[in-house]
């Protein structure tokens, strides 16, 4: 087995069963008190959670973010997810493409179109290996999977901890430049679990990138699964790096709303998503969609497709309860929602504490 299948297999292991969840450092969304409503004058039955991302609708501000391909397992994962967000009218986002690169009989894996006709569908490439492709390969590794956008990873930490990850991230505005000027589709720039701060989404900003999706810190730690990983191999100096490292990043609350006040087209919330108030609660800092990784993979190992559908039944009824109680009758309405925010969120935000000055 290769070293990216042996990656990847470890990825699903360590997120569907690891204990891989950030340690002491919250997404922060618990701080977002919304406020509450008795007198909405409002019918549930007519609340509209339909949403236009991308030049796309969808029936709910609701992305199944990026996980897995590149295995047969993989596959199989992405194929039914794929074909919960076609039948609900959400989002999907492919894993990392850098398998099929490598091994490219591996595309299969990554090909959902024919179980997801219209879904906006999001390819991934990282920004290290994007730097090292010709615009032409970027596109005909997008064309090949038919997707609608592509997100471009940035994992500094991740790689840092990751045995035999990449340790040279220069040259990456000017890569996403590129990119953004050639490619026929839009560019998304993704963080992994670490979070984007106001100086970052400045750079991104002057490299034309115009959408981003935050994957704050507070949910899955992507440095605790190399961490893992690291500890397996014996590598007891990646370990103890991911040790250190484990809670890193800006947390997913503060990473939302300092993109949404820069003025982004799509902000996208990931990061520790949980429930339908963590979406509403994302929502309302600004968010246009929030994404659901780790809790969808443990839904689909539990209880196959229908343990999915059930968790989102449960995810949309909670959004639907929030918008109520907030006089929200639309999402673009719920992004306007009176709401009170927690000291730590504060800190983040307030004159130069997100990393801003």
């Amino acid at each position: 087995m290769s070293d990216i299948v042996h990656r990847k297999t470890d990825h699903l292991t360590l997120c569907t069963h690891g204990d891989v969840g950030f340690r002491q450092v919250t997404t922060l969304l618990e701080e977002v008190r919304l406020v509450h409503d008795a007198l909405p004058e409002l019918d549930e039955r007519t609340l509209d959670t339909s949403v236009r991302i991308l030049g796309k609708n969808l029936r709910a501000p609701i992305l199944i973010a990026a996980m897995t391909g590149g295995t047969e397992e993989a596959a199989r994962i992405n194929r039914a997810l794929a074909a919960v967000a076609e039948s609900r009218g959400y989002a999907f986002g492919l894993g990392s493409q850098r398998a099929m690169l490598l091994r490219p009989h591996t595309a299969s894996t990554f090909r959902v179109r024919d179980v997801a006709p219209s879904a906006l569908l999001f390819g991934n490439l990282g920004l290290v290996q994007a730097k090292a492709m010709k615009v032409h390969e970027v596109q005909a590794a997008i064309a090949s999977v038919e997707v609608d956008a592509l997100c471009i990873h940035l994992n500094p930490a991740m790689e840092l901890v990751q045995p035999g990850g990449d340790r040279a991230f220069s040259g990456g505005v000017e890569t996403l430049r590129t990119l953004v000027a050639e490619l026929p589709c839009p560019v998304i720039a993704k963080e992994t679990g670490s979070g984007l701060s106001s100086r970052t989404g400045q750079k991104l900003q002057s490299a034309g990138i115009r959408h981003v999706d935050v994957s704050g810190a507070g949910g899955t730690s992507w440095v605790g699964v190399e961490t893992k990983r690291a500890e397996q191999a014996g590598d007891d100096e990646g370990a103890g790096l991911g040790n250190a490292l484990w809670d890193w990043g800006i947390p997913t609350a503060a990473s939302v709303a300092c993109m949404s006040r820069l003025g982004f087209d799509t902000v996208i919330a990931t990061g520790g998503i949980q429930s339908g108030g963590d979406v509403a609660r994302a929502v309302a800092l600004g968010a246009h969609m929030a994404g659901f990784a780790r809790p969808v993979l443990k839904a689909l190992d539990a209880g196959g497709a229908a343990g999915v559908h059930r968790f989102f039944d449960a995810v949309e009824r909670e959004l639907r309860a929030i918008m109520l109680l907030t006089a929200s009758p639309t999402i673009a309405a719920l992004r306007q929602a009176p709401r009170i925010l927690g000291p730590g969120l504060r800190m983040h935000l307030e004159d130069g504490g997100d990393g801003s000055r």
